[in-house]
């Protein structure tokens, strides 16, 4: 090797550090990928090796049936949930980045929730939201609010607001602390400078802070809107679909491994990482153009 050039050995060194991560990649991310395609144009159930073509017949099913594509319906809760989350993580940021005594200890509380694993979140709001001895009853009785009293996961017209409002509290500290650094990255002396203006602290918020933190906005509503396509965990662990709870993703699910149909389940998924980037091309284009 010493014999080499400096370019041969700085090449040579170069493709020994990539070919592992390369042939790692290709094997657990492209491969698959391309596998995933192939199903999707088959009617492959998932077990063995059987499978026969059926080109686009997977693809119409899915805009055919009501009960496949009609499932992003119920996503669409958990996109006006990610808005509200949005909204609130940002405002409490703000907040939590003045001059609040004992504020990292409210960061922290307000935080704690993304860290719960979901399964454990699923059984204390199974406890918030029982019918009889639900703590969300039983203080909606003791404030005498008795009549506001529901079956939260037994009624079809208010279980997804429920599932969707599980959420929000969830992934509420994750987006408070990105919107906390964020803020935390503007310099004091621009807010001086505009006291010294007498801008009113509504101005400040509107004129720099807003604009100082736009890329991170844009970053949010990114996560918001696929993070809404893509739930799964707790509607699924919570309900198993019933009452009507499915999502896009629960149903892909249901189709490859409770009802075998692995290749319809593959063009689903496929279907869902298209819309998911069209939105989001949609989404930047439109909403976060450069230089608006």
């Amino acid at each position: 090797m010493f014999n080499l050039s400096y370019k041969a050995q700085r090449y040579l060194i170069l493709f020994g550090f990539l070919t592992i991560p390369v042939l790692l990649s290709l094997t657990f991310s492209y491969y698959p990928a391309l596998s995933l395609l192939y199903y999707s144009f088959t009617d492959w159930t998932g077990l063995g090796w059987d499978m026969n073509w059926v080109g686009f017949d997977n693809y119409k099913e899915i805009f055919t049936r009501s009960d496949i594509f009609g499932a992003f319906k119920n996503n669409a809760y958990y996109f006006v949930g990610g808005l509200l989350q949005t909204a609130l993580a940002l405002f409490f940021a703000v907040i939590l980045t003045s001059r609040l005594k004992g504020r990292n200890g409210f960061r922290a509380i307000l935080f704690l929730p993304y860290v719960l694993h979901s399964v454990a979140i699923v059984i204390m709001f199974k406890n918030v939201y029982h019918a009889e001895y639900g703590s969300l009853n039983i203080l909606l009785d003791s404030i005498g609010l008795t009549s506001w009293q529901q079956s939260w996961l037994g009624n079809p017209n208010i279980v997804n607001f429920s599932l969707a409002f599980i959420s929000i509290w969830k992934y509420f500290g994750l987006s408070m602390v990105i919107f906390i650094g964020a803020l935390q990255s503007i310099p004091s002396d621009i807010y001086e400078a505009a006291k010294i203006d007498g801008a009113s602290g509504w101005q400040s918020f509107r004129f720099i802070t807003v604009p100082s933190i736009r890329s991170v906005i844009e970053l949010m509503m990114i996560l918001t809107l696929t993070g809404a396509l893509e739930a799964f965990d707790i509607p699924y662990i919570m309900m198993l679909g019933a009452n009507g709870t499915n999502t896009f993703v629960s149903t892909t699910v249901d189709m490859a491994f409770k009802f075998q149909k692995a290749g319809l389940a593959s063009a689903m998924s496929i279907v869902l990482l298209l819309i998911v980037a069209i939105v989001i091309v949609v989404q930047r284009k439109l909403l976060f153009r450069e230089g608006k």
